[in-house]
């Protein structure tokens, strides 16, 4: 989507009228309600449901719109390739560093030691899903999960790997076929307009989506669920925060922006990401924001959807954390070298299954069922906080994409730092 540069500066809303208040406001309801109307509060859960299933509507779009017109107006397609290849050094750099972490403060604070779990006293019936789950996106499955059945089926369907895939295919073709093309890449940067409002009318109902969601899991697990494994929820929210304040801040000032003053401006994204427990939702939000910051749509159109599959930082710091937690919990004593096999089979399965909807847990199963030292079944022991985790999952991997979107706009020399200087205040 293109910003117009003559437009005139938007007079800032109301305190009590934007939108980060108002989602703010809809979790404390969503969390007081579940809290003493637990029966009611489960019965919600549809109007979260809903929401992030309006917001997945449009996704496709979206992505294929920006991707698409982005590669299309690359005089150079030999640049396509060398935004891509960047991206990918840093979500590999950066994912595999999130792993390590995760492993180093497992090892140095061993949450689980004590509790002296016995494998055959865990009920398996409640993992079978999430096994079964594992084992269909696997690394294996993996090109075949990227490559649509058709060119339109990507448009429809829930990967966006595939719609990735597509938008990546048909720019390329525009592009090589111009000027033949510009009709066509005139109507697609039309088309992003009306795109773009649909997004925006969505957003106004993000308080609604946040409330339902957030009662649904306040009334369904309870905050009691929290006291009797909270060490392993705050050790893994205190990690993130580790990552994002001081790995994520020494990238992003070596890069010459402020973390603090990047989160300040994804407020709105970060309280929908809380309140729904998924980055998905924020998607559309965060594009438009980078763009408005300096970063270019081509960089963006690249880096943000690709990195919503392949730059899990939140994703791999709580596999490495909730493997060993079941393996302390379980007495089971892994040696260097089952820690390193570990963290090189945790690396492929998270990409393996890039895209799959609850791909923390399910990821998490995939691992442990190919290091049989750490019983799978042991995934109960977090299956009634994995809810409470999943908040912090999902905030960790957008603020990493965002992130890594600046960082390599700059490294291209497609990003406006006075763009960027201005939004960020």
């Amino acid at each position: 989507m293109e910003i117009d540069p003559n437009a005139k500066p938007v007079k800032p809303k109301p305190w009590y009228r934007a939108l980060y208040f108002q989602v703010l406001v809809a979790i404390i309801l969503g969390v007081l309600l579940g809290k003493f109307l637990p029966d009611k509060a489960v019965n919600l859960k549809v109007l979260g449901d809903g929401f992030i299933a309006l917001v997945k509507m449009i996704i496709a779009p979206v992505i294929f719109i920006t991707v698409s017109t982005g590669i299309a107006s690359m005089s150079d397609l030999k640049s396509v390739g060398r935004v891509t290849g960047k991206a990918f050094i840093y979500f590999l750099t950066f994912s595999t560093l999130a792993l390590i972490i995760g492993m180093i403060v497992s090892n140095l604070v061993p949450v689980g030691s004590g509790m002296h779990i016995d494998p055959k006293s865990l009920d398996p019936k409640e993992i079978q899903d999430y096994v079964s789950a594992s084992k269909e996106h696997t690394l294996t499955h993996f090109v075949l999960d990227i490559i649509p059945k058709s060119l339109m089926s990507s448009l429809t369907g829930d990967s966006i790997l595939q719609v990735l895939f597509v938008s990546i295919m048909f720019g390329i073709g525009v592009s090589l076929t111009m000027p033949k093309s510009k009709p066509v890449l005139d109507f697609l940067n039309a088309l992003s307009h009306p795109i773009f409002k649909i997004v925006e009318i969505l957003m106004k109902l993000a308080p609604i989506g946040a409330f339902g969601a957030m009662a649904f899991t306040i009334g369904k697990y309870g905050l009691d669920t929290l006291w009797s494994l909270g060490k392993l929820v705050g050790l893994f929210y205190a990690t993130s925060g580790f990552f994002v304040i001081v790995v994520l801040g020494a990238v992003s000032w070596y890069n010459k922006f402020n973390i603090f003053k990047l989160l300040r401006y994804l407020k709105d994204e970060l309280l929908l990401v809380l309140g729904t427990s998924s980055s998905e939702p924020a998607l559309p939000g965060l594009m438009k924001k980078l763009e408005h910051a300096g970063c270019s749509n081509q960089v963006v159109g690249l880096v943000v959807p690709t990195g919503y599959s392949f730059n899990l930082d939140g994703t791999n710091i709580y596999m490495t954390l909730a493997a060993l937690f079941i393996a302390h919990a379980c007495d089971v004593d892994l040696s260097f070298q089952q820690q390193v096999l570990l963290l090189l089979v945790a690396m492929l399965s998270s990409k393996g299954a890039a895209g799959v909807s609850g791909a923390g847990f399910i990821t998490l199963a995939a691992t442990l069922a190919v290091v049989p030292d750490v019983p799978v079944v042991g995934i109960t022991l977090i299956l009634g906080i994995d809810k409470f985790m999943s908040e912090c999952r999902a905030l960790t991997n957008f603020i990493g994409n965002a992130v890594a979107t600046i960082v390599v706009a700059r490294w291209e020399n497609q990003l406006d730092p006075e763009a960027l200087k201005k939004a960020l205040k």
